[in-house]
């Protein structure tokens, strides 16, 4: 696809200068925070957004959130840039470049937000721009299949974490993070919080058995694929979690679930990753042993484990997204990505090598690289636990040894050894395409050499994910010990497992795939199931449809009288007179009438005696404008129903001698519950509040005596004009139906 679609010139078109120019200046002007925020200042920044449901866009602006901010927009410059060359060819690059930069705004806007309903609209924007951006090849079956489960399964866990955050507003008072002042462990729904928001933060950070999504995301385009997995997306649960840690931290449930799964899924996707031949793929699952990884060091919460985990998490960053960014390179130059069939690229594209090199070796963690300090202080936090210390220790020594064997086959087989045939002649990418990789690696280069340059984001970062400040001191090498002589023997079981991979390779191949096939016969039962139910309840009789409605309606009804342990008093009959009594007896007759008569004429007719009784009762209790306007709706409805009947068929003889009994039960069922509630309210006492208003301000604001009139068409001037609307759109579907087709052009 890449080598159809590059083109040089896109950076000097519009949508191109646009795509590089917007997450530069952002980074440039989130840059400008990092004294204040070093230093340990926070910037809170708040517009009240509906003030009703105390929802603001709020921006909280602290180690953590410019940490994610400049990540997000430094490697999204670097991303778009790369992306002018990878597809500025593509006949769809401009639909590229809204769907990339939305995704880019919902990242911001959701590691910014300080007011959690806020933050969930922005966790939604980024979910709905990665499945355009996975199916951005849309043409491609597995491109629409892939984007569609990575929505299903991410979107079913932001409905989690939406519930969570209602809980959180219901236990801390409050939606803003920067207010929930104290911890909620001991809150009564701290459990059902911490579980909702952890299945949020799985499904978003694909940790298993949620994982399956996240590779299968590689149908996207690499510039894509190189965003989603260093920066952005996938990050969401980490971010979640690690700024939720301050308030749901600190307890078993949360030290046991983090660290559990976290390590499971480490390392279950660092076995994996030795599984693939597509070094895409490979890349793939070593994204989720990072991300395990992370999610298991803030579970375990102790300020070494956060310190390591904020240094991982910039180390991983920049190796992820350079070595995605060189895999498209690889691809542009040779037309494969297939790790069996690449070999001795080195001298054809030397620059490559050397950015795969960099960001390899940051990746197995090898001195002076960035990633050395980031494993070291892994190793050197599970070494301090009391706790979980050995399953910790050997889950990060397994994962850490794994990624040594998989840099191994991303970066070092694919450029050393003799040149073996490819495709395409091998041949370096233009510069767009080699700025990206080069720039991330030698910075992960110079952060190796002086790790000092990143305590300004970890230091705050850490405090921020702790609730309170933190000391930081990184540094690449002081003495020997444990962490360091347990460095040395993952070189050695990383340099074994690379050594032994293609076997290793051949015998994982063997094992059967659960979880994807898995998914496949969930949406295949759920499809079967949808077209069961809506065969039973989609029967195309409109009877059906109205007698499921109304027992619907009585069964709410019923729970709800039920919940509300209401005390009936008997009505008072003594102040109904003859006239009263009267129009009850012509309501009923009309609705008795109704109810049995076998003609649809007879049936209308009387269904309007109905609606008259109905205007007889609003002129004698003092509202005839309510009157006139129930009778013209009686008598435009009886017209049109009566020149309908024009057009329906005949009722046949099994409709007329149907039996009545359920729809009397039910009829009953509705009249006897409504009229309990019309007592039960009238037993009650009214709030007037609202009546006083309105006989208060009808002159002065409205200059109308009629309080009805002002009511709808200055008080509720918006919703009457909703209501004409219905009315017009109604009255203009009836004329549709009873025009028929005559006349209708072809």
């Amino acid at each position: 696809m890449a080598a159809t679609q590059t083109d040089s010139r896109a950076l000097t078109r519009p949508a191109g200068l646009i795509s590089v120019a917007v997450p530069l200046a952002l980074f440039g002007w989130f840059l400008q925070f990092l004294p204040e925020i070093a230093a340990g200042g926070t910037v809170v920044y708040r517009i009240d957004w509906v003030p009703s449901l105390e929802v603001g866009l709020g921006v909280l602006l602290d180690g953590l959130s410019l940490t994610f901010a400049l990540l997000i927009t430094g490697i999204g410059a670097l991303v778009t840039l790369y992306s002018t060359s990878y597809l500025g060819g593509h006949r769809d690059y401009g639909r590229f470049v809204c769907y990339i930069l939305a995704f880019m705004g919902g990242m911001l806007g959701l590691v910014l937000s300080d007011n959690l309903l806020s933050l969930f609209v922005f966790w939604e924007v980024t979910t709905i721009s990665s499945y355009l951006l996975i199916g951005f090849d849309a043409d491609r079956g597995t491109a629409r299949r892939n984007a569609l489960q990575a929505l299903l399964v991410t979107a079913t866990g932001g409905l989690a974490f939406l519930a969570g955050i209602i809980l959180i507003g219901m236990a801390a008072g409050t939606f803003d993070i920067s207010g929930i002042g104290e911890p909620l462990a001991s809150h009564p729904l701290y459990l059902p919080i911490f579980l909702l928001v952890v299945a949020g933060a799985f499904t978003k950070s694909a940790q298993v058995p949620f994982h399956f999504w996240l590779p299968n995301a590689m149908a996207a385009p690499t510039p894509v694929s190189a965003y989603l997995h260093s920066a952005t997306m996938v990050k969401g649960g980490v971010y979640l979690l690690a700024r939720m840690n301050p308030s749901l931290g600190g307890t078993d449930p949360w030290f046991w679930t983090l660290v559990l799964f976290g390590g499971v899924t480490a390392v279950f996707a660092s076995v994996m990753a030795l599984r693939q031949t597509d070094i895409k793929q490979v890349l793939a699952y070593t994204t989720l042993m990072a991300l395990g990884t992370l999610i298991m060091f803030i579970g375990v919460g102790t300020e070494y484990a956060v310190q390591a985990a904020m240094a991982f998490l910039v180390v991983h960053s920049l190796y992820k997204a350079a070595l995605f960014l060189m895999i498209g390179v690889v691809d542009h130059g040779t037309g494969t990505r297939d790790a069996r069939v690449l070999r001795g690229l080195g001298r054809a594209m030397p620059v490559t090598m050397v950015a795969a090199m960099l960001a390899a070796l940051s990746m197995a963690g090898v001195p002076p690289l960035f990633g050395f300090v980031g494993k070291e202080f892994l190793y050197k936090a599970a070494l301090d636990l009391d706790v979980g210390r050995l399953w910790v220790t050997g889950c990060a020594f397994a994962a850490s040894a794994l990624m040594f064997a998989a840099a191994g086959i991303v970066a070092w087989r694919p450029f050393m050894g003799k040149p073996a045939d490819t495709p395409t002649a091998p041949h370096e990418g233009p510069w767009p395409m080699l700025a990206g990789p080069l720039v991330l690696a030698l910075l992960g280069l110079a952060l190796g050499i002086m790790p000092d340059l990143a305590e300004p984001l970890v230091r705050p970062a850490t405090a921020a994910v702790l609730g309170v400040a933190a000391k930081v001191d990184l540094y690449l090498f002081r003495t020997v010990n444990a962490a360091f002589v347990l460095s040395l023997l993952t070189f050695a079981a990383g340099f074994a497992l690379y050594l032994s991979h293609a076997r290793l390779r051949a015998g994982l191949s063997r094992t059967p795939k659960l979880f994807d096939p898995g998914w496949d016969r969930l949406m295949d039962l759920v499809a079967a199931g949808s077209t069961a139910l809506t065969g039973a309840i989609q029967t195309g009789r409109l009877r059906r449809y109205i007698f499921v409605t109304f027992a619907t309606l009585a069964a709410v009804l019923s729970v709800a009288l039920w919940r509300a342990e209401v005390t009936l008093a008997a009505p008072d009959f003594d102040d109904l007179r003859a006239k009263h009594w009267s129009v009850l007896i012509f309501i009923m007759a009309g609705a008795l009438l109704t109810a049995f008569t076998r003609s649809r004429m007879t049936a209308v007719a009387a269904l309007g005696v109905v609606g008259i009784g109905v205007a007889l009762i609003f002129i004698m209790f003092g509202a005839p404008d309510v009157a006139i306007t129930q009778l013209l709706i009686e008598v435009l409805q009886v017209v049109l129903f009566a020149v309908a009947m024009l057009k329906l068929p005949h009722l046949g003889r099994d409709m007329n001698t149907r039996p009545r009994a359920w729809d009397a039960v039910l009829a009953l069922a509705i009249g006897g519950l409504t009229a309990t509630i019309l007592i039960a309210v009238m037993a009650t006492p009214l709030d007037l509040r609202l009546t006083a208003f309105f006989e208060a301000a009808s002159v002065p604001l409205a200059h109308g005596r009629n309080i009805v009139n002002v009511i709808l068409v200055d008080f509720r001037a918006l919703d009457t004009f909703g209501e004409i609307a219905v009315v017009a759109v109604a009255a203009l579907g009836a004329w549709a139906v009873l025009r028929g087709t005559r006349g209708a052009r072809p």
